[in-house]
């Protein structure tokens, strides 16, 4: 199973009034990284998968412990936990960029494809459930610890 590897750079403004990046920022977090994912997967199969849309139908996240400003970015690890008709679920870590490094957060996200067009959910095309079944754990989920379901972005394996 191949992980998609995001660097996220933190900026001064995530921080809130307590010294720490605020909850809420680790969602724009969350969104880089998910875009750089599926933007990554659609050049990769030189089709087009997902370039019709997408919407977040849900967020879960598991706060761990306090992440502070530096200049050094963290590392968010993404993967595929679940694959349905009409939707996916894309699970996270937000962490140290090193082996084994600390994780801050934990977290998945429920998308479904949207025809943009007609305004509407839509099925999961054959070709892309060929290129998400690369990135699948469904293992994963329950051993990251999540319940249910700017940088340089890389795909290792």
């Amino acid at each position: 199973m191949a992980r998609h590897i995001y660097e996220c750079p933190l900026r001064w403004s995530d921080m809130d009034a307590f010294g720490h990046v605020n909850n809420a920022v680790f969602l724009r977090y969350l969104e880089e990284a998910r875009i750089d994912f599926m933007f990554r997967l659609s050049a990769e199969d030189d089709g087009p998968s997902f370039s019709g849309g997408s919407v977040v139908a849900r967020h879960e996240i598991d706060y761990l412990r306090p992440l502070v400003h530096r200049h050094k970015p963290v590392t968010i690890e993404s993967w595929v936990t679940k694959i349905g008709a009409a939707s996916l679920t894309i699970s996270y870590e937000i962490k140290e960029p090193e082996s084994g490094g600390q994780v801050y957060v934990r977290a998945s996200t429920i998308v479904v494809p949207f025809d943009l067009r007609a305004q509407r959910p839509r099925r999961i095309t054959a070709e892309e459930r060929a290129v998400l079944e690369e990135y699948r754990d469904g293992d994963a989920a329950g051993a990251a610890g999540v319940r249910g379901a700017g940088g340089a972005g890389a795909l290792v394996a």
